[in-house]
């Protein structure tokens, strides 16, 4: 239910759309900053979402909407966790209450929910490119009064393919603008010698005192003509070049280089804006922000205020629930059981593409500062950086999110898996995810990853067999493997087992049946036990295994279980193509078995968002939904 007071903005009730936005004072939007930012700590404290992000860049959004036309003119976010501004000026301001939730609002820009999203996204450092490429398309559509803007993070930007978009953006000198929003941080802070070089030109006091005074002296906000500016521009690289002693990055990649400028001056930024849409090719604007300004504990607490979860809008305290008595998540278990075989093995080391905190990895971070590396948002150098070490003797953890360790396939294949390197890939976030969607649903990995030869594949059921697996590969050398968990708890409160050998490719029988077997990898396996358990009067009937490895995979278990049942259903939280349901499907037809092989798991599309609860029963393989295809079974075969 919207509980929003959507009466009490005075300027926010004014715009439902740009156009309503044009027409208000430039004195006046400044107001509207504060209105917004109001709005959005009224509606995130009780719907919970990205929070920080948006609140640092009201202004910036105000001011491009003021300029530019959209949706004529295309504004692409990058990554997306700061578009709430936007998606509230360009028309779903009254729907806002249902972000994130199934049926509501996406949580990204999305080019099907609003023609205001030019593109959609929610994995990071794609904007530049698919900016670049529309840019490209108007010119030859010859549509040369489009203007074309990207808006991209300092955190996006160490992404490889950042960096590949701006290399051909200087060569094309399309009419596009990137906009850097600099604010040292994506949910953890900043890293690499991009934030260093930042860093040095947003302190710089000789710099920007210097720059300040020429924009002043030359009265740029108040002329048209391009003289001007064009002195500016080389004063203002000669200036950099002097005091900050090194050539300016972007300039060498051909983009003409405007700033930086405080990103929360609403009024200065639309002059700026205004004026850099008559400057034609590719250009950048360094603009510098404050992740969670308006809101003093998101300004203190960036990375806890990312997405904070529901919080009191007045003290900032952030809702928790006492969580003494339940499972544990998954993640904390695998930063909690790293850590302690770290203690004993003096050649673990972990890497992780910006996920330090989302993966738990600080808990290692804190106590071994040395043998924890957080590479930035750069999967694929995440990859090959493990590989590395890997060489060199390193018993390698890599920690990546199944939907971003998709960027680095390649590299899976090419670097890791054809070479047999000795690298664990820590699969985190297996599965649907929840409320941030498709776009980060870990759908795909147990059929990609499957696909390569010398790849160890394997999913535990609980946090026991997580650590079991996590202690196997630390200690035996058995080349490229993967473990895949997912977001949220587990089942078992009291879970810090003694670590254990897990002989490869062994499944375990939990049940056992006849006529009806439920197959299943991974977490879900507590799905089918439950409802084994549901259907209690025939549970006798109905048995369990637990796969635990998917490649290599226990042919001497699965033969049994084909011998022994006619009915078998396989339950995993992955893509019913090319996943265990294929599996079992090819080792039928290997063996010229005729059993009737009832898959369940994520079908043949993409999952909308919505909360994992639902989207598992949306997608049939919760309890219920396995109860049902038992009661399915049962009545069509058996009554």
């Amino acid at each position: 239910m919207d509980t929003t007071d959507n009466t009490k903005y005075t300027y926010l009730d004014k715009v439902n759309n740009p156009l309503d936005l044009k027409k208000l004072a430039a004195s006046d939007l400044p107001l509207l900053c504060t209105d917004i930012r109001e709005f959005l700590i009224d509606s995130l404290a009780q719907n919970p979402g990205h929070f920080g992000a948006s609140l640092g860049v009201v202004e910036l959004t105000v001011a491009l909407h003021y300029i530019y036309n959209s949706p004529y003119d295309k504004i692409v976010w990058d990554v997306g966790h700061q578009a709430y501004p936007h998606k509230i000026i360009t028309g779903r301001k009254n729907l806002f209450h249902t972000n994130r939730q199934l049926g509501g609002l996406s949580g990204f820009p999305k080019i099907t929910e609003s023609e205001f999203d030019a593109f959609g996204v929610g994995h990071s450092s794609t904007a530049i490119s698919a900016t670049l490429g529309m840019a490209v398309a108007s010119e030859l559509k010859g549509e040369s009064d489009r203007q074309h803007i990207a808006i991209i993070g300092d955190g996006a930007l160490t992404g490889g393919e950042a960096f590949e978009g701006l290399n051909n953006a200087g060569v094309e000198k399309s009419n596009i603008l990137v906009i850097l929003n600099d604010n040292g941080i994506s949910i953890d802070k900043g890293v690499g010698t991009l934030k260093e070089f930042l860093l040095d030109v947003t302190t710089s006091k000789t710099y920007n005192r210097v720059k300040d005074k020429t924009w002043t002296a030359l009265g740029v906000f108040g002329t048209n003509g391009p003289t001007p500016r064009r002195i500016l521009q080389k004063m203002g690289q000669a200036v950099k070049n002097t005091f900050l002693k090194r050539s300016d990055l972007m300039e060498s990649l051909n983009m003409r280089y405007f700033g930086p400028i405080d990103g929360h001056d609403v009024v200065r930024l639309t002059r700026v804006l205004k004026l850099l849409k008559d400057i034609p090719g590719p250009k950048l604007l360094h603009v510098i922000t404050k992740k969670g300004k308006g809101f003093q504990q998101a300004e203190i607490n960036q990375t806890t205020f990312h997405a904070p979860g529901k919080f009191n809008k007045t003290t900032g305290a952030i809702q928790k629930t006492d969580t003494s008595n339940m499972p544990p998540k998954y993640q904390d278990v695998f930063g909690e059981s790293i850590l302690e075989l770290a203690r004993k093995n003096k050649n673990i080391v972990a890497v992780t593409p910006a996920m330090l905190s989302g993966s738990s990895l600080t808990i290692m971070q804190k106590e071994m500062p040395t043998r924890v590396f957080d590479v930035g948002i750069a999967e694929q150098h995440a990859v090959t950086f493990s590989g590395g070490m890997a060489l060199q003797g390193m018993n390698v953890f890599c920690n990546i999110y199944s939907t971003f360790l998709q960027r680095a396939y390649d590299q899976v294949i090419h670097d890791i898996a054809l070479q047999n390197i000795n690298v664990t890939f820590c699969i985190d976030r297996g599965g649907l995810v929840g409320e941030d969607g498709p776009t980060h649903h870990g759908s795909f990995d147990l059929a990609y990853l499957r696909l390569i030869p010398n790849m160890t594949i394997m999913a535990p059921m609980n946090e026991m067999e997580l650590r079991n697996m996590l202690y196997t590969c630390q200690s035996k050398n058995i080349g490229p493997a993967s473990i895949r968990y997912p977001r949220g708890r587990g089942f078992n409160v009291d879970w810090k087992n003694d670590f254990e050998i897990m002989p490869i490719a062994k499944g375990r029988r939990l049940r056992e049946g006849k006529d009806i077997a439920i197959v299943s990898i991974g977490h879900v396996g507590n799905f089918a036990m439950q409802a084994i358990d549901t259907l209690s009067e025939n549970n006798n009937n109905i048995g369990l295994y637990d796969m635990r490895f998917i490649k290599p995979f226990d042919e001497t278990m699965l033969h049994e279980v084909f011998t022994q049942y006619k009915h078998i259903i396989s339950v995993e939280d992955g893509t019913v193509v090319g996943g265990l349901g294929s599996l079992l499907t090819e080792f039928k037809n290997q063996h010229n078995y005729t059993n009737k092989i009832h898959i369940l798991g994520i079908p043949d599309k993409f999952i909308e968002h919505g909360k994992p609860n639902e989207l598992y029963a949306l997608c049939g393989y919760d309890t219920q939904g396995i109860v049902n295809e038992i009661k399915k079974i049962q009545k069509d075969y058996y009554s």
